[in-house]
């Protein structure tokens, strides 16, 4: 092989273009000839009682990886088989109530071919997505579905890169049309990935994130400006929250009103709470979604929000910090 050679930009991005363009009209082409053949997969796999196992080797292998994921990740229990591993061993993972997704773009892989024939023996249903309609692997499983393409992206017409995105594509549309079919929602998908973003916008509740107890700043109407600064400073919040008698909420101070009051009297000293604070502050409740209560801090320009029980009761607060240390915003 000769040394490598830095292309010009305009020929590099000439290659790049022309491997778009192969691959596109590959998906393309794919695209076209869709049947009923995929619907009957799809509906196969709808109607299985265990796991989709998907398998292959090479770079079939590393595709089935991607779609063994994507459909676990958008409700179908789903795992990735290395072909080779399975026949050392592996195929104890299968099930009679599983269903196998075997890629193999010849079709002729000797180790899914060993695969096809125990899931033969057992009953187990077989989907092949080939590139060779007329292979062994194709005409022998239970379901074939064709990836041919043309031509491969690669100028030799040899290294696999349109038939692994037509197998990819395949792989998804499979997958997506399930995902549909089962109704599934962000919800859904948010419990299948908590460590997300999504699934952090999801799954967080106020009462996930919300301080309580002795973190909340908490004074009386009657209470003196001198102390109600104090309580503020202790508990970090930027605001105290004013409850009654029953420790419903019937304002709150915060940094702001204390500018405020500071501008309309001076010496604040002699007063109290009740003198500067916000009536009406706004609730949430403790089972409300912590994103929902970040809509309403950033509906109104708040900072803080309290958290009330169906009572009126106070539980506990939020303040914007809360919500960015649990990334939820």
């Amino acid at each position: 092989m000769k040394p490598a050679t830095i292309p010009a930009r305009a020929t590099a991005l000439e290659s790049a273009r022309r491997t778009f363009s192969v691959e596109i009209s590959a998906l393309q082409t794919l695209q076209g000839r869709l049947d009923d053949s995929f619907s009957r997969a799809v509906s196969m796999i709808l109607a299985c009682e265990g796991r989709v196992i998907v398998t292959g080797i090479g770079k079939s292998g590393h595709i089935a990886t991607k779609i063994a994921a994507t459909l676990a990740s958008t409700g179908t229990p789903s795992f990735f088989m290395h072909g080779t591993e399975a026949i050392h061993g592996d195929l104890g993972m299968l099930t009679k109530h599983d269903i196998v997704l075997a890629l193999s773009y010849s079709g002729t892989a000797p180790e899914l071919l060993t695969i096809l024939s125990v899931a033969k023996r057992a009953g187990i249903p077989l989907i092949a997505i080939t590139g060779n309609d007329q292979s062994e692997l194709a005409t022998n499983a239970t379901l074939h579905l064709n990836a041919h393409v043309r031509h491969e992206a690669c100028p030799l017409n040899l290294a696999p890169t349109a038939s692994t995105t037509a197998t990819l594509v395949l792989g998804d549309a499979i997958a997506v049309a399930c995902l549909e079919a089962r109704g599934f929602s962000a919800e859904d998908f948010a419990r299948s990935h908590p460590g997300g973003a999504l699934g952090r916008r999801l799954l967080t509740h106020v009462s996930d994130v919300m301080r309580v107890g002795d973190a909340l700043p908490v004074v009386q109407p009657h209470t003196s400006m001198p102390d109600t600064l104090l309580e503020m400073s202790r508990k970090s919040m930027g605001m105290t929250i004013v409850v009654d008698e029953t420790r419903r909420p019937i304002g709150i101070f915060t940094d702001g009103d204390l500018r405020r009051l500071i501008v309309r009297h001076g010496d604040i000293r002699s007063l109290t709470v009740s003198e500067g604070m916000s009536l009406n502050p706004k609730c949430v409740a403790p089972a409300a979604m912590a994103v929902e209560a970040a809509t309403l801090m950033d509906a109104h320009h708040l900072t803080q929000v309290l958290v009330t029980d169906p009572s009126g009761t106070l539980v506990g607060a939020l303040h914007m910090h809360d919500l960015l240390a649990a990334k939820v915003i």
